[in-house]
């Protein structure tokens, strides 16, 4: 009774100071339960930086990872981007520096390069083109005249890009450490419980995973499948946070993950508490610097045309 008491004065705090600050809370389909229901908007991290862009909020609470909120800052400027965790990082987009883009290009003077939406905003600012994991083949086919593309930083999902389209890609050894949780085993034993049910994976997941999926598909496009497909059971493979926001939206179908230990602990680091201290103090805030925010956001202007 005590914790639900705490909770229900901490969430009413935070309503009375989104009022005040004119704030909105932008959630990743990857959060805790409790920030997803606090949330005014949920999605992936593209979708989330473009319902930052639209707003009229001037403060924006991103619950997310910090690559995340610098794409927020990078399409809109003029708003007040805090994390309620700003040590919550991608290690992914950690696995792919600014220098490294530069090498390459020396190395490959020809080739376009294209980066993974999941990318420091100094990697944006040396990249042709942006993509996220519902577009990427669609940004590498619209590269038809292109002899050498460079794809960075995931190795499986350029893996992906690269049989879909059937263009051979120079690719970064970078990977997802949750996604590569997932074993073709274990796919394998839930069909084996759920024979009936479907089977959906992200393309950040390891070949052999993907090789078993029914359907490979970003967040969003997987909370779009389960809205839309007969289908009454589900094995989701990406990291569990998901499950909780499937669940809510499609309450007649089940959902089972591929592997509970799918789970990205810099996705859980927010909690109701730190969206309060970061309404009250303002903090912490994200802003890219002008300098890299102007060639950054070409790269990204550019993967918005395409979706």
């Amino acid at each position: 009774m005590l914790k639900k008491f705490i909770n229900n004065n901490i969430e009413k705090r935070i309503k009375e100071l989104k009022k005040k600050r004119n704030a909105i809370i932008l959630a990743h389909n990857y959060q805790l339960p409790e920030v997803q229901d606090l949330a005014d908007y949920l999605g992936d991290s593209l979708e989330l930086s473009r319902k930052a862009s639209l707003t009229s909020a001037s403060v924006i609470v991103f619950c997310g990872v910090y690559f995340m909120a610098e794409t927020a800052s990078i399409l809109c400027p003029d708003k007040k981007i805090i994390m309620p965790d700003v040590s919550a990082g991608c290690p992914m987009a950690n696995m792919i520096t600014a220098a490294d883009i530069r090498k390459l290009r020396k190395e490959h003077p020809r080739a376009v390069v294209v980066g993974y939406v999941n990318t420091p905003a100094e990697v944006k600012a040396e990249l042709d083109i942006c993509c996220t994991s519902s577009n990427a083949v669609a940004v590498v086919n619209s590269l038809k005249d292109k002899e050498e593309i460079i794809f960075v930083p995931d190795k499986y999902l350029a893996d992906y890009v690269s049989k879909k389209t059937g263009r051979r890609l120079i690719s970064w050894n970078g990977f997802c450490p949750t996604h590569i949780k997932i074993l073709p085993e274990d796919i394998k034993r839930e069909k084996q419980f759920h024979p009936a049910a479907k089977v959906v994976v992200h393309p950040e997941c390891l070949p052999s995973v993907l090789a078993l999926a029914d359907e490979v598909l970003s967040t969003s496009k997987m909370c779009q499948y389960a809205k839309e497909t007969d289908a009454r059971e589900i094995i989701v493979g990406t990291e569990v946070g998901l499950i909780y926001r499937l669940k809510q939206d499609n309450p007649t179908k089940e959902f089972y993950p591929a592997a509970e230990r799918a789970v990205c602990p810099n996705m859980k680091r927010t909690t109701e508490e730190k969206i309060l201290w970061s309404l009250e103090e303002l903090k912490e805030e994200v802003r890219v610097p002008d300098d890299i925010r102007r060639r950054a956001i070409n790269a990204i202007n550019k993967m918005l045309e395409i979706i």
